[in-house]
């Protein structure tokens, strides 16, 4: 993907490189596969803000995406590779040969008119999706399920991999993009490949203004707020927050504190813990 670089005319150019969308095809999404959402501008179902920084940002259509990928032994064509503005990774619409259509997300190197499919008896190329009992060791996979069936949860965002490692009776080991190893059943389906999209890091919005399309908001310092905001608030010009260790809004400690539950179910299937800057 070329990123477009542009030339400081402007404060808002200054420091602004995007994408030029060259494998992209200009043309609107497939009718029956979106659907309207509405934005709860971080809100819960009674109103109360849950996630700060967030609310208003540019309308978006829903594209209804196939991470189960259960359309077995059935061959597929990419008909288009299209921009989705709920994700970073770009899908792609495939055709199937009874006539059905999905999107998926687009693996790195595929190309328009190439071929996917999926299930066990599929070979081992970008984009199509097989159980890990299929898949070879060291094969980088995106896409992953951690419970048969219930489509792909982990590995989805522009760029990322996964790589398999070992295998041990009815358990496969892989590597996430975070650092993190874990257990996963084989029955499990992973799809070939890496998500596309690699350069998305590389993007400079170059203005505030491009970060309120997408539905951010400002993020205040706590000690630039008053005592009565926030427990950092307070004090005459640039002072400490007063505090042994930082803290919410809430008071409740801040980097550093663990917040995974002991009793989590998957805590037996980590291997080694993600990296924590």
């Amino acid at each position: 993907m070329v990123i477009r670089l542009y030339e400081a005319y402007t404060p808002g150019t200054r420091n602004r490189s995007v994408f030029d969308f060259e494998e992209l095809i200009d043309r609107k999404p497939c009718k029956q596969l979106t659907r309207g959402r509405r934005s709860g501008g971080g809100r819960n179902n009674r109103g109360i803000i849950t996630s700060r920084h967030r609310g208003g940002g540019h309308k978006r259509l829903y594209r209804e995406i196939d991470f189960r990928r259960d359309k077995t032994n059935i061959i597929g064509k990419v008909t288009s590779i299209e921009y989705d503005p709920n994700r970073n990774a770009y899908i792609c619409l495939i055709g199937y040969a009874d006539g059905e259509r999905r999107y998926i997300l687009h693996t790195w190197g595929v190309k328009v008119g190439d071929t996917i499919t999926s299930g066990s008896e599929a070979s081992i190329s970008n984009g199509n999706a097989l159980p890990l009992t299929k898949i070879p060791l060291g094969t980088i996979v995106h896409n992953v399920e951690t419970i048969p069936g219930r489509g792909g949860r982990l590995v989805r965002a522009a760029g990322a991999v996964a790589k398999i490692i070992a295998k041990e009776g009815w358990l496969a080991t892989l590597k996430l993009p975070s650092g993190e190893v874990r257990l996963i059943s084989q029955n499990c389906l992973a799809t070939i490949g890496r998500v596309g999209n690699i350069d998305t890091n590389n993007e400079g919005l170059g203005k505030a203004g491009s970060k309120r399309w997408l539905g951010k908001r400002p993020t205040v310092r706590g000690t630039a707020m008053n005592p009565t905001d926030h427990p950092h608030g307070g004090g005459e010009g640039r002072t400490p927050i007063g505090r042994k260790k930082p803290l919410t809004p809430w008071g409740c400690a801040a980097l550093g504190k663990k917040s995974r539950k002991v009793k989590r179910y998957s805590n037996p299937l980590i291997l080694r813990r993600r990296k924590i800057n």
